[in-house]
């Protein structure tokens, strides 16, 4: 009886080791996923600030990421932000870009017109249908309207 005891915690220990190998291996998927911005227009109404940013996002996984919606995430100002649409398919080893806009209070631009980076959430779907959720942190291009 003992030797069915060990015998089947071994078959789950190593089912659960198969489990968490696939789950990783898709991650690793979505970990290639990096990119920078560039500020093309700002515009002031009122209280509020509208950007207009162009996205481009690299690909150095091994398959297609087909990202479905966007969120820029600043979470000790900003937490959650709004998300957006976004119908972008990156191949693997390539890059894509997108044109965003938004809008937020005109102080919380300043202080985010001061970083370096901007936090972008990615809501991807892999092969296969299954959907996950990646922060990215872009990198500012140099030479953008950022006043």
């Amino acid at each position: 009886m003992n030797f069915r005891v060990s015998r089947f915690s071994n078959l789950v220990t190593l089912a659960g080791l198969f489990v968490l190998t696939i789950g990783f291996a898709y991650a690793s998927d979505v970990s290639h996923l990096s990119g920078s911005y560039q500020v093309l227009h700002k515009t002031d109404v009122g209280s509020q600030t509208r950007v207009r940013l162009q996205l481009h996002l690299s690909n150095r996984g091994q398959r297609d990421l087909q990202i479905q919606r966007i969120t820029f995430w600043d979470p000790p100002h900003h937490p959650g932000g709004k998300p957006q649409l976004c119908s972008l398919l990156v191949h693997p080893g390539s890059s894509a870009s997108t044109t965003q806009e938004l809008t937020m209070p005109r102080s919380e631009y300043r202080f985010w017109n001061s970083a370096k980076r901007l936090n972008l959430l990615v809501a991807v779907e892999r092969p296969g249908g299954r959907k996950s959720t990646e922060l990215v942190r872009l990198d500012r291009i140099a030479g953008g309207k950022a006043n």
